[in-house]
C-alpha cells in the first residue's frame, strides 16, 4: 500500500491510501472489457478515469458485476466527443451513457462539494470532493483497471473487513437528500451479508416515511431490481422490519405475516438465481406474478374469460400501486395467471405487437440475456446482484 497526496496549505496532504493489483486481489478477468475500453480512451485524452461504486464493491467480493460505472474529471460534454455512440441524458445531474450493443457503460464527471441547489447537481469538481458524495463507504472505491489501483478515500477497506454498511453522507441529511439510500441501503446489508450498525439502523426507521416522496418511476426500478437481484425474499422480509415496505408497496406489505409471500419470493430467487450464468434472464411479468400472485382472490362474477382477465389484471395493478410496470408486463402476469389455472387467454387481452416476446413472456423459459458478459475464469464465481 502507498499514500496519494494532494498540495495543501501547509504543504502535502494525504488524502488517500492506494492498494496495487497485488493487494486488492481483484481478478482483471471478471472486469468488462467495454468499461476498459471506454478508461483507456478517457485517459488517452488527458482525464482521470475510474470504475467506481456498486462494480467495485462486487469485484472485492469476487462477483461479477452486472452493470459498470465509470468516474472521470471529463465533462459530459467532454466524453460525448470522444465517443460517436454516446448520448448525454438528466438534467438535475447529467451523466453520458456510452452503448455496445445492448449494453450501456454509464459515465459521469465528479462531482463538487461546493454548496448548491440540490435541483441541479451540475457542478464539477475533483476526484477528492467525489468521494465524498457517495452514498455508502463500500461504494466509494475507484478502481483503475489499466494499472491495477485500487484507491480508498473514506477508509473504506477497513468497512469491508469490519463488513459493516457505513453512510459517508452525516445521517440527518442523507436521507432527506435521497430517501431511496435507505432501500439500498437494506438491499447492501441482505446481498453482501454486512451488518446496518445501530445509529444507521435508527436513522432508517426514523426517516422511513420519506420513501412516499419517491417518485413511482424511481421506486419501480428499485423493486425491479429488488426482484430481479435473487434475494428478493430476505429483502422483502428487511424492508418490512424497518417499516419501509409499507411507503414501497402498502398493499402488498398487508400480506407480510403470510408465509405464502415469502415462499413464493423464495421460489423466484431460485429461478433467478439458475439464470446467473450470464446468458438468460427471467421475464419480468413472472417476477411480478412471484410476488401478488399468491394473493390474487378468485371472483364468483368471473364468467367470460375477458372478465377474468380484466378482474385479475384489475387486482395486480392495486397490489402493485404505487409503482407503476409497463402496462403489457402487467398483462403478461394476468395471462400467466390465468393459463397457470388452465384458462384461455384471449389473444385480444395481450396488446403487444411482438409475438415472438409474447411467447418468450409466456415460456416457462427464461429469456435470453442482452448484455454481453465479460470472458470467465475456469471457477466461476457467484454473479453479482
Amino acid at each position: 500500500m502507498f499514500i496519494r497526496y494532494k498540495n495543501g496549505a501547509d504543504g502535502l496532504d494525504a488524502v488517500a491510501q492506494v492498494y496495487s493489483r497485488e493487494e486488492n486481489k481483484i481478478d482483471p478477468n471478471l472486469i468488462d472489457r467495454n468499461a476498459v475500453s471506454v478508461i483507456k480512451r478517457l485517459t488517452g485524452a488527458g482525464y482521470e478515469s475510474y470504475i467506481v461504486g456498486g462494480a467495485v464493491r462486487d469485484l472485492l467480493l469476487g462477483r461479477i458485476p452486472k452493470d459498470f460505472d465509470v468516474a472521470t474529471a471529463a465533462s459530459p460534454r467532454q466524453v460525448h466527443k470522444l465517443f460517436y455512440n454516446s448520448r448525454i441524458i438528466g438534467r438535475r445531474f447529467r451523466i453520458v451513457h456510452i452503448t455496445y450493443g445492448e449494453e450501456i457503460i454509464e459515465v459521469s464527471t465528479f462531482r463538487s462539494t461546493r454548496d448548491h441547489d440540490y435541483s441541479n447537481d451540475n457542478q464539477f469538481g475533483t476526484i477528492e470532493e467525489d468521494s465524498t458524495r457517495r452514498d455508502f463507504t463500500i461504494n466509494s472505491l475507484y478502481y483503475d483497471p489499466i494499472k491495477g489501483n485500487l484507491i480508498d478515500f473514506n477508509n473504506a477497506l477497513e468497512d469491508f473487513k469490519n463488513k459493516k454498511i457505513v453512510s459517508l453522507i452525516p445521517l440527518n441529511r442523507t436521507f432527506i437528500e435521497d430517501p431511496v439510500r435507505m432501500v439500498r441501503a437494506v438491499k447492501y446489508s441482505v446481498t453482501t451479508g454486512f451488518k446496518i450498525p445501530f445509529r444507521l439502523s435508527m436513522a432508517i426507521r426514523h426517516y422511513a416515511p420519506l420513501i412516499g416522496q419517491v417518485s413511482s418511476s424511481r421506486m419501480t426500478e428499485e423493486v425491479n431490481k429488488i426482484l430481479s437481484c435473487g434475494n428478493s425474499s430476505e429483502i422483502f422480509r428487511k424492508l418490512n422490519q424497518y417499516k419501509l415496505l409499507v411507503h414501497i408497496l402498502p398493499a402488498m406489505s398487508v400480506y407480510t405475516g403470510f408465509p405464502q409471500m415469502f415462499d413464493s419470493l423464495k421460489e423466484l430467487d431460485k429461478a433467478v438465481n439458475e439464470c446467473k450464468d450470464g446468458k438468460t434472464q427471467l421475464p419480468r411479468a413472472r417476477m411480478y406474478l412471484a410476488l401478488v400472485g399468491p394473493f390474487i382472490a378468485k371472483n364468483e362474477e368471473w364468467t367470460t374469460p375477458m372478465s377474468v382477465f380484466n378482474d385479475i389484471l384489475r387486482q395486480i395493478k392495486v397490489m402493485l400501486s404505487p409503482i407503476t410496470p409497463p402496462n403489457y408486463e402487467l398483462e403478461m402476469a394476468a395471462a400467466l395467471y390465468m393459463e397457470s389455472l388452465g384458462m384461455r387467454v384471449p389473444k385480444s387481452c395481450i396488446r403487444h405487437r411482438n409475438p415472438a416476446l409474447v411467447q418468450q413472456q409466456r415460456s416457462s423459459k427464461a429469456q435470453p440475456r442482452k448484455r454481453r458478459i465479460p470472458k470467465k475464469t475456469k471457477t466461476t464465481p457467484e454473479r453479482a446482484d
